[in-house]
C-alpha cells in the first residue's frame, strides 16, 4: 500500500510542475529540426551532391531511415536525464523530502516510486521524439524518394528500442540527482559530461582500436547500441573508426549505470538526514 501511494506522490509531484511539459516542447522542437535537416541533407541533396563529386558522405538506403529516426535518443537523452536530475535535486532544494519521508518512512520505497514514475516520463519522452523524427524524417525521404521504411519489422524494433533507451536515461538522472542533490552541481556535470566531455572521449576513442574498445562503454555509445543506429556510430562505422557492442551489451550497459547511480545515490544523500 505504501508503494502505491508512494508512486502516486511522485506522479503529482511530476504533473504540478512546469518543467516536464516544458522541456518535452523543447525536445520535439530540436529533434523535429535536427531530424528534418539531416533528412534533408542525406536524402535529398546528399543525393545530388555525392553524385557531383561533393563532399557529403553517402549513406547507405537500407541505414538512412534508422539514423535519421535515432535522432530521437541519440541527441535528445540529454532531456529524459536532465529532467530526472530535476526532479529528484529539486526534493532537495525545496525541502520537499522532510514530509515525503514523514509520510512513507522506507524511503528505498520513495526512490523505487520516483525511478518508476521518470521511467513512464522518459518513455513518453521518447513516445515524443519519435513523432518528431518519425513525422518530419519520413516525409521528407519520401518527398526525395527514399524509402522510409515504416514498413519493416526492424525499424518498429528501433522504435521501442528507443523508448527503452529514453526511458532507462530518466533513470539515470533520478540516481544522479540523488548522488548529487545540489541541484545546480548536478545541471552542470549533467550538461558539460553529455555535451562537452563525453563527445570528446567518443572522438578521441576513434584514435587507436585499444581506446575504442574503451570508448563504446561510454554512457551514450552504450545508449547508441541498445538502439542499434546512431548519427554518431553509423558515420564512424563508415570509415572504420568505431566499435560498437550488440544492442543488448549496450542496454545492460546503459541499465548498469542508472543501478550504480541509484546505488551510490541511496547510500549517500538519499539516507541522509534532512530538515
Amino acid at each position: 500500500m505504501n508503494a502505491l501511494a508512494a508512486l502516486r506522490a511522485e506522479a503529482t509531484k511530476v504533473l504540478t510542475v512546469r518543467m516536464w511539459w516544458v522541456l518535452l516542447i523543447v525536445l520535439v522542437g530540436y529533434v523535429a529540426f535536427t531530424s528534418g535537416l539531416l533528412a534533408l541533407v542525406f536524402g535529398g541533396l546528399g543525393d545530388k551532391l555525392s553524385a557531383s563529386g561533393g563532399n557529403v558522405p553517402k549513406i547507405p538506403e537500407a541505414a538512412l531511415p534508422p539514423i535519421i529516426y535515432s535522432i530521437a535518443s541519440s541527441i535528445g537523452y540529454v532531456f529524459p536525464v536532465l529532467f530526472g536530475t530535476l526532479a529528484t535535486t529539486a526534493e532537495f532544494r525545496h525541502q520537499t523530502l522532510t514530509p515525503t519521508f514523514l509520510a512513507t518512512p522506507r524511503r528505498g520505497v520513495v526512490l523505487g516510486a520516483k525511478f518508476v514514475t521518470l521511467a513512464v516520463v522518459g518513455a513518453v519522452y521518447g513516445v515524443a521524439a519519435l513523432i518528431a523524427s518519425v513525422g518530419l524524417g519520413a516525409s521528407i525521404l519520401a518527398a526525395t524518394g527514399h524509402d522510409a521504411g515504416l514498413g519493416h519489422s526492424d525499424t518498429w524494433l528501433l522504435f521501442a528500442r528507443i523508448v527503452l533507451a529514453m526511458a532507462i536515461w530518466a533513470v539515470i538522472g533520478v540516481g544522479l540527482g540523488a548522488l548529487i542533490p545540489s541541484q545546480v552541481a548536478a545541471i552542470v556535470i549533467v550538461l558539460a559530461f553529455t555535451q562537452f566531455v563525453e563527445p570528446i572521449l567518443r572522438l578521441v576513442s576513434t584514435f587507436a582500436d585499444w581506446m575504442a574498445s574503451i570508448g563504446k562503454f561510454l554512457p551514450g555509445a552504450a545508449s547508441d547500441a541498445l538502439v542499434g543506429s546512431s548519427i554518431f556510430t553509423s558515420l564512424g562505422a563508415s570509415t572504420g573508426e568505431t566499435q560498437s557492442l550488440d544492442w543488448w551489451s549496450g542496454g545492460l550497459v546503459l541499465l548498469g549505470y542508472a543501478v550504480l547511480a541509484g546505488t551510490f545515490g541511496y547510500f549517500t544523500s538519499w539516507r541522509k538526514d534532512v530538515t
